[in-house]
């Protein structure tokens, strides 16, 4: 079985973004729930639905019984995501804060966008759904567990986060409409969505509020 799933990661570039995603939202949701004082519940709920929202609702828009629903592995991938995050909160204060947060975030994110993008290329959605699916896949999930939170989607506001996946799905509809493999198409996505968000963590990125717009000169 294990040599089943090793073989299926290399060989279906699906596979792999979807495993990686799922393990990365899921540490990610549930160290903000142990933040805010969650018990371990709540902690496997939040991790969860910030690993699955996004992917469910990808699923409903093309047509088909969510993932989640279909297979354990798929639960049993977003509970190992889970089971790390204790276990970082219990070596670091703030873990949803550390930079092995940071990075699983953007991990997941380009994971998601590049999952996202592949499910809707493959069901024949037009330019514009690919980029949307992708972006819903990407930050479902995080909208979810911000509700779930009691506080508002941090992508509605000046986070350059929602961003990234949107550039990623554009690349990936790009690369696939000038001819290039879906497996060339999802690296360049991948690659195209954690570098940004890694500039946008380093570098300060958010995007203009129209308040700051209207005090422009």
């Amino acid at each position: 079985m294990t040599e089943a799933l090793t073989a299926a990661l290399v060989v279906d570039p699906f596979a792999a973004m979807n495993a990686i995603g799922l393990v990365a939202f899921a540490l990610v949701g549930s160290s903000k729930a142990i933040r805010e004082g969650f018990d371990l519940f709540g902690v496997a709920v939040v991790g969860l639905v910030t690993a699955f929202a996004g992917g469910a609702t990808r699923d409903l828009l093309v047509n088909r019984i969510p993932l989640a629903l279909q297979s354990s592995s798929e639960i049993a991938l977003g509970l190992f995501g889970v089971a790390l995050a204790i276990g970082v909160s219990a070596v670091f204060e703030t873990a949803d804060d550390h930079p092995i947060a940071l990075c699983s975030d953007a991990v997941g994110l380009a994971a998601f966008t590049t999952a996202g993008a592949i499910v809707a290329t493959e069901a024949g959605v037009s330019g514009f759904g690919v980029v949307t699916i992708a972006t819903i896949n990407a930050v479902g999930g995080g909208a979810f567990a911000d509700i779930l939170l009691d506080r508002s989607p941090f992508i509605l506001l000046e986070d350059f986060y929602a961003s990234c996946a949107v550039l990623g799905g554009s690349t990936y509809w790009l690369a696939v409409g000038l001819g290039g493999s879906g497996s060339v198409a999802a690296a360049i996505c991948a690659a195209v969505t954690v570098g940004t968000r890694m500039a946008a963590v380093s570098r300060g990125w958010t995007v203009p509020t129209a308040q700051v717009l209207r005090t422009s000169p």
